[in-house]
């Protein structure tokens, strides 16, 4: 017994319907997983309040492993977010960090994204 392709098809929207709003939870699912990160968000946080830190200044301010530190930077970096500086200090190698025009244009956009969910669950 053949099934009828009525029920294989989903139900569609009246011509007269409106589009649901957007749930707080469907906004928190595009948030810019990039910066959504905690370590990442903390990065980007200290290089937006500063003009620029380094390698050990980060470490130390968010209590974090080289390594921790050193994978979270290059992902910031790679998505241009932030910008990396090597030099020496003597013989003592020198890492500094800044926020790039598009990190600040992005923690912007997430802050406000940020807020609009806070606003949307509120209501």
């Amino acid at each position: 017994m053949a099934k009828s392709s009525a029920a294989r098809k989903p139900a569609t929207k009246s011509a007269g319907a409106t589009k649901p709003a957007v749930t707080a939870q469907q906004s928190a699912i595009a948030l810019d997983r990039i910066i959504h990160e905690r370590l990442r968000l903390c990065i980007v946080s200290a290089l937006a309040a500063n003009d620029r830190l380094t390698f050990n200044d980060l470490k130390r301010l968010l209590q974090t492993t080289d390594g921790n530190l050193s994978v979270h930077a290059r992902k910031l970096e790679d998505a241009q977010y932030i910008s990396c500086d090597k030099s020496f200090d003597g013989r003592v190698p020198r890492t500094e960090y800044r926020l790039t025009a598009a990190g600040r244009r992005a923690l912007e956009k997430y802050v406000a994204h940020m807020e609009s969910i806070i606003k949307a669950v509120r209501e």
